[in-house]
């Protein structure tokens, strides 16, 4: 059996006719005040909206409630102005109202290499690369005193290296002087930070390279070779002089000692020949002729003894008896042993 759409539909009487908006709005006073009529699908009273109220409210909170990691820090804005920072811990903001507006690591050390090519005080071109690290010491001015805090300490690096380097000859920066000039860099970073006041704390300025171009590298190692060649000749002189000072020195004290002992020997020998002579004096005085027998006798017992021949002249006679005392001597030590 066809339907006819201009006919009674099989589920009731069809009816083109626009909704009525006076029975559309008695339908939703009913609701707001409790009826509904018989028949009506629910009851929106008091109950109901205190019911919603205290969920929303729970949502509300529940919302609101953030957890911050020890080592972070939270910015937090309301109604667009700063209000204050969140520690760690279980913190709480007003949702709709208060916006975080920046979450940052603030214990977390950051790192950037900044490669670049500087011109020295003696007009070389150098190329440097350049390690910092740096932590958020502030977190509100990290966030609001800077657009790009990363942008922002980068920039600062490449002007206070180029400050730092165009007060240096290149052989100063490419040999002892590197540390130096790292800490001179450091410092004028902080300087720029300070006036940017940024909340950024450097805790350390590397120079990882540094070298010259690449189309004067050989000759430059050649020069270094060349200072290397002279540090170490240097150092060989030195320790030779080292080796050396010490041993002239001694010798120098050793004969100072000697002639200082010779020289006490000499005085003391001619104190006791003086003494002696005094002596001799005295017994002289008082019996010439036998003090004089006395010196003549032990003067050639004193030649007689150094002699290993001697010669006696027989007194009346043309001979000479010959003693060969070295003989005599040896023949007795002989004997001894």
């Amino acid at each position: 059996m066809n339907w006819n759409p201009n006919e009674n539909d099989p589920w009731g009487k069809r009816n083109n006719n626009p909704p009525d908006l006076d029975e559309a709005i008695n339908q939703f006073r009913k609701m707001f005040s409790g009826g509904g009529g018989k028949g009506a699908p629910f009851k929106f009273n008091f109950k109901f909206f205190s019911y919603l109220i205290l969920g929303l409210l729970a949502l509300y909170i529940f919302l609101g409630i953030r957890i911050v990691n020890e080592a972070n820090r939270e910015v937090v804005f309301t109604l667009g102005k700063y209000n204050r920072v969140l520690g760690p811990g279980l913190q709480f903001h007003f949702p709709f109202f208060e916006e975080v507006f920046a979450s940052e690591n603030i214990s977390r050390i950051r790192t950037f290499v900044l490669p670049t090519n500087m011109l020295t005080k003696d007009e070389n071109i150098v190329e440097v690369e350049l390690n910092v690290q740096y932590t958020i010491s502030d977190l509100k001015k990290y966030a609001l005193n800077v657009e790009d805090p990363e942008i922002t300490i980068r920039q600062a690096t490449e002007s206070a290296l180029r400050h730092v380097v165009g007060e240096n000859n290149m052989d100063n920066l490419l040999t002892s002087g590197a540390a130096a000039i790292s800490s001179g860099i450091q410092l004028r970073l902080d300087e720029y930070l300070q006036i940017y006041d940024a909340g950024i704390s450097v805790q350390q300025v590397n120079i990882e390279q540094r070298q010259p171009p690449a189309e004067v590298i050989d000759s430059f190692r050649d020069v270094v070779a060349a200072r290397e060649d002279k540090e170490r000749l240097r150092n060989e002189a030195q320790k030779y002089a080292l080796s050396i000072v010490p041993v002239a020195r001694g010798d120098a004290q050793r004969a100072l000692q000697d002639a200082e002992a010779y020289k006490q020997k000499v005085i003391a020998i001619a104190e006791g020949e003086s003494e002696r002579f005094l002596a001799l004096l005295v017994e002289y005085q008082k019996a010439p002729e036998v003090t004089r027998e006395r010196l003549y006798i032990d003067a050639l017992e004193e030649v007689l003894s150094s002699s290993t021949k001697v010669m006696i002249d027989v007194e009346g006679g043309n001979n000479l008896l010959y003693l060969p005392l070295d003989q005599l001597i040896k023949k007795q030590e002989d004997e001894d042993e």
